[in-house]
């Protein structure tokens, strides 16, 4: 592993391969001659500039460096500012702004929260009743942990969801008995975690950014309403398919060492029973959290609140936390920085891409190779598309760059519009390759259980078989739930 030998201080070969790589495949593309306009169906042309082609080049080198972590992931987010800067990709202004997009700033506000949950003693509260429920089979503690996590992702921004369940994690697997050391039963509760809460958070408007936001455009390039009981009714079954799926393939692939901890039970009453009753403190933090819920949650049914950014939504609750002195220095201190960087270089790569038309020009070249295909192979391959980029960029742009090309392909081949939006709600809540896909993987990944690598390693076949359970719900289960599947072609 990269960081062990980066800690015992040896000459890393395979380190240095991917640093170079990383740059030499950067450097190529960079001054390779201008590439090809894309081209959609409409005869209209996509033409890429330099700063697109770069923008594809620093794509690529930051993929190559984050996978395998040949510098901590927050270096490679600043590499990716640096280099917009010095290779006049962007100006250093617009490059390095992105890094307090309000995005961060949301993501910053959900790992605070977690901060409160464990400074105040909650997160042990509620992993003691959680396990005093679950028993003793560490099988079922996973299925837990993953049923808890998506639950919250229907109520709560998944980054929400996922921070405050990572330290209830932390305590469970404390209880585990090997310390931090890295064991099946920690990647598999912490991997679990971080996919869990993708697949639960696409069943509602309240889980993430993308479904109100992939409403509105929908809307926009239709005219046809998507009503908040709609994403439950096509995704519910969808969602929490995946939920147990996911916990198969672990207890496959990652089962725990033990069976059993045996005496659980017992143990965590007791603790539980010294714990005492709630202080005032734990008391503070859950309602600042139903506030901050309840704030997000409002915005999808009173217009007046639309206007309320969910990062200053989120943020207020920080803000209360140092105000009446649950949180000190010290927790500012412990917030977990490389976490933060990561995702500010991704969202400054992000935005890279997207305003340079490098991400449009992708879009238009990947689904025009479907224009003539089997209808169900052209919405595989928009699924695909979304889901290969919203491992890289915001799955709000993912969605954005790929549904008015895709919806313009679609009635070529006679394909419902419904149906192009909700395989990429699907796909983009569900990016299993990469930290930088979604919050909830790079908040697990703190857990120091797992490595980048191994996250990609067991992504590769959740993704594919995300794309399996995916192609039944449009050939099967959205028929008999009423969705429109084929259209007569105009």
């Amino acid at each position: 592993m990269a960081a062990e030998v980066r800690e015992s201080g040896g000459f890393d070969r395979k380190r240095l391969f991917f640093v170079l790589l990383g740059l030499g495949l950067f450097l190529i593309i960079y001054y390779m001659p201008p590439w090809k306009d894309a081209v959609d169906p409409t005869g209209k042309a996509f033409p890429l500039s330099r700063e697109g082609k770069a923008s594809i080049a620093l794509f690529l080198m930051a993929g190559i460096w984050w996978v395998f972590e040949v510098v901590p992931i927050g270096v490679t987010s600043l590499a990716i500012g640096v280099m917009q800067a010095l290779f006049a990709i962007r100006p250093a202004k617009e490059a390095f702004r992105d890094f307090m997009d309000p995005s961060v700033m949301f993501i910053f506000g959900s790992v605070v929260i977690g901060l409160a949950f464990t400074k105040t003693g909650l997160t042990r509260r509620i992993a003691y009743r959680m396990l005093e429920l679950v028993g003793e089979r560490t099988s079922i503690i996973v299925l837990g942990s993953l049923v808890l996590t998506a639950g919250l992702a229907h109520l709560m921004a998944h980054t929400a969801a996922a921070a405050t369940v990572f330290p209830i994690l932390i305590a469970i697997n404390h209880l585990y008995g090997e310390g931090e050391k890295p064991t099946k039963f920690g990647k598999a509760l912490f991997i679990g975690m971080a996919y869990a809460a993708g697949a639960g958070s696409i069943i509602t408007f309240l889980g993430a950014a993308r479904g109100p936001a992939a409403a509105g455009m929908f809307k926009e390039f239709t005219g046809a309403d998507v009503g908040f009981f709609d994403l439950p009714k096509y995704l519910f079954l969808i969602g929490w398919c995946m939920v147990f799926i996911i916990w198969g393939y672990l207890m496959l692939f990652l089962r725990p060492e033990k069976d059993r901890i045996e005496g659980l039970r017992d143990t965590v009453r007791e603790l539980s029973s010294d714990m005492g009753p709630m202080s005032r403190d734990e008391k503070f933090v859950i309602l600042c959290l139903v506030l901050v819920v309840l704030g997000m949650g409002l915005q999808s049914f009173v217009p007046a609140l639309k206007e309320w950014d969910r990062a200053a939504i989120m943020l207020v609750s920080t803000l209360l936390f140092f105000l009446f002195k649950v949180l000190t220095i010290k927790e500012l201190e412990d917030v977990p920085w490389n976490i933060i960087l990561l995702f500010s270089g991704a969202m400054s790569i992000g935005f890279c891409l997207w305003k340079t038309g490098a991400a449009q020009w992708m879009a238009v070249n990947w689904l025009v190779l479907f224009q003539k295909a089997p209808w169900m192979v052209f919405v595989l391959g928009i699924a695909l598309f979304v889901l290969l980029m919203t491992n890289f960029i915001m799955n709000v742009a993912a969605i954005a760059i790929s549904l008015p090309v895709s919806l313009v392909i679609a009635k070529y081949l006679g394909v419902a519009p419904e149906v192009i939006l909700y395989v990429s709600l699907v796909t983009a809540g569900m990016p299993f390759l990469l930290l930088i896909g979604a919050a909830p993987n790079a908040i697990a990944y703190e857990s120091r259980q797992f490595s980048t690598g191994e996250f990609f390693k067991h992504g590769v076949p959740m993704s594919i078989i995300l794309m399996v359970v995916l192609a039944g719900a449009v050939a099967v289960l959205w028929p008999l739930l009423g969705m429109p599947i084929l259209i007569k072609q105009q």
